[in-house]
């Protein structure tokens, strides 16, 4: 492990490089045109037409007060939720209650260019994403798992993180990688099947996806568990879907970090369907209540609201660093594409539903922010819209251009001091690939 103990300089938490320096109108709009490189529109379509879908403001010019709206978790019970950034882009005034106004606090004094930073990450990582989905559609990758919906959640808590901390994701964690530096051509030598993984963890404390489903939440424990052993004052954030919730890797690893009070952050984004089986079909209370039974908070944030997920993503690793413990946090958010290219939605969803969120579009939302707080103009959107086209360029020429691997190569790394079962399966399978050229040269 390296010593996590030496000073290191903090990763900019709101955000991202200079403000102003990009733009884009696709507010909402998927930012995934791909350059007439796929005539898919979808993927990258944002979830988000019109500012008219979403719902009536509450009494007219009426000042909020409130931090924490309620959703229905099941028919008869209500549960709250932290938001900082309605959908209609208002900032909500905390008032004096706690835990709520503690976590405001945390942005509280989030600066326009930050703000400005946090919404490019979320057009540039929808934009990547769309763009990996339109290269799936034409034959260049074997599978994408696309994070549309989704980008507040992971853009909000990975700019939360610092550069000691470790981050252990899943395999849509496509925001959060771009947080922490992670080019994101290298996230798709995996789904091209040209490497397994594409990048050394070490370089950004950012581990390599995670396909089995929910063995990160016990990787996480166990590295948190050496973090504080080490006396280091960094955290471990370990990302979960709600499908992984139901497994019981992850309920080990709630209560391994709960009994040696790790400083790891349990964080779930619920984007309501586990492949096609609902949240309905796999919990009877809200998912953020589970870590009551285990003796550390819980917090539902609106994960489509950039600031909150930000804001309460920074308390709970502050109170990790600070020896207090694991919390969770269930991003309540919405996966607005299929669950990967391999899935069809329609089949167990309807449209309407996805049309309710789309009211919800994180994009759209932090963009009628900045308009109205006249935090950003037209230039800014207008040069973003220019560099969400050249990554898109530049992530399709990077996968085409990607060469095909050594096909020994994969029985290198089997043992460290070598193996005489794995020397005779490489040469039977060199004999084998060796057949074709011949049949092929008869």
């Amino acid at each position: 492990m390296t010593d996590s103990t030496a000073a290191r300089k903090p990763r900019r938490s709101a955000g991202s490089k200079a403000a102003g320096t990009t733009g884009t109108k696709a507010a909402g709009t998927t930012a995934a045109k791909a350059a007439g490189t796929t005539g898919a529109k979808a993927a990258g379509t944002t979830a988000a037409k019109a500012a008219g879908t979403t719902g009536a403001k509450a009494g007219a010019g009426a000042k909020r007060t409130t931090r924490t709206t309620r959703t229905a978790a099941k028919k008869g019970s209500e549960t709250e939720l932290v938001q900082l950034l309605t959908p209609e882009g208002e900032r909500v005034e905390p008032t004096g209650k706690a835990p709520y106004a503690e976590y405001a606090g945390y942005v509280a004094g989030i600066t326009p260019d930050e703000l400005r930073g946090l919404y490019r990450d979320m057009v540039l990582t929808r934009r990547f994403d769309a763009e990996a989905t339109a290269l799936q559609r034409q034959g260049e990758l074997g599978l994408w798992a696309s994070l549309l919906g989704q980008e507040a959640a992971q853009i909000g808590s990975g700019r939360a993180t610092r550069e000691d901390d470790y981050v252990f994701p899943t395999y849509r964690e496509h925001g959060v990688a771009w947080c922490r530096g992670v080019d994101p051509t290298n996230l798709l030598g995996m789904f091209r099947g040209v490497n397994h993984g594409g990048w050394d963890p070490n370089s950004n404390n950012f581990h390599l996806y995670t396909i089995v489903i929910g063995s990160q939440a016990l990787h996480a424990t166990g590295y948190a568990m050496g973090v504080a052993k080490d006396g280091a004052d960094s955290g471990v954030i370990a990302y979960f879907g709600d499908g992984a919730s139901s497994q019981g890797d992850v309920s080990e690893a709630f209560n391994f970090a709960a009994v040696y009070n790790a400083p790891v952050v349990f964080f779930c984004q619920n984007n309501q369907w586990a492949i096609s089986e609902s949240n309905e079909k796999q919990t009877r209370v809200p998912l953020y209540q589970r870590a009551q039974g285990f003796g550390f908070p819980g917090v539902r944030v609106d994960g489509n609201d950039v600031l909150a997920s930000l804001a309460v993503t920074r308390w709970a690793l502050d109170r990790a660093r600070r020896g207090e413990g694991p919390a969770l946090i269930e991003a309540y958010t919405y996966r607005m594409g299929a669950h990967t290219t391999s899935d069809d939605p329609s089949r167990y969803r309807h449209d309407d539903e996805r049309a309710a969120w789309e009211a919800k579009d994180p994009i759209l939302r932090l963009r009628r922010h900045l308009e109205s707080a006249h935090h950003a103009d037209e230039g800014f959107f207008a040069e973003l819209e220019t560099e969400s086209e050249a990554l898109g360029k530049r992530v399709r020429e990077v996968v085409r251009a990607m060469p095909d691997p050594d096909r020994l190569a994969l029985f290198e790394h089997v043992y460290a001091d070598g193996h005489a079962l794995v020397d005779e399966e490489r040469v039977q399978f060199a004999a084998y690939q060796a057949s074709f050229a011949e049949s092929e040269g008869a």
